[in-house]
């Protein structure tokens, strides 16, 4: 699977690495082409998901903010509903384009 923007590729797993939760696909911190990401100041917190990261994600030059998220420490309860533990996991924006 692949998360594309703008024709370029910014993370590729295989569909197996990939974990669904709430109809986003989190992709393994592995298949972020990092280069392209960076921490975003924009705060969240999910009542059972825990502390949220943001990135902004840079391509063709420019920075498209808060593209893409993580969960850095899911809580155990969190790793307990969805059956794995998804701390890491980067799911995207729904402007940004999955393609098998």
């Amino acid at each position: 699977m692949k998360a594309v923007v703008d024709d370029v590729v910014i993370a590729e797993a295989d569909s197996g690495d990939v974990i669904e939760i709430e109809g986003n696909q989190y992709f393994p911190p592995s298949a972020i082409d990092r280069s392209l990401f960076e921490e975003s100041p924009t705060e969240y917190r999910c009542g059972w998901k825990g502390d949220c990261q943001y990135y902004s994600i840079r391509v063709d030059g420019r920075w498209l903010s808060d593209l893409a998220w993580t969960y850095p420490a899911a809580p155990p309860g969190a790793v307990a509903t969805v059956g794995r533990d998804f701390s890491g996991y980067v799911a995207f924006d729904k402007s940004v384009r999955l393609e098998p």
